[in-house]
């Protein structure tokens, strides 16, 4: 498995963390909890721009990666 695959694989797999905290929290009506969840999910989204940063930065360096 190539290094942009991994990479990809991770990114869907934050984003559905992501998603999964946001659902979270609008589903429970525990305020301490609501707001665990939104922390939760600001961090992922945060972790997934670096990623994504990170992909972009992979794909410019590396020519066999640039139409994946």
């Amino acid at each position: 498995m190539t290094v942009i695959t991994q990479l990809q694989q991770t990114i869907a797999s934050v984003e559905s963390a992501a998603s999964s905290m946001k659902t979270f929290s609008l589903e429970t009506q525990d305020q301490k909890a609501k707001a665990e969840f939104q922390n939760l999910a600001q961090t992922f989204e945060n972790a997934l721009q670096t990623l994504k940063n990170r992909q972009n930065y992979i794909q410019k360096q590396e020519p066999q990666y640039r139409d994946q």
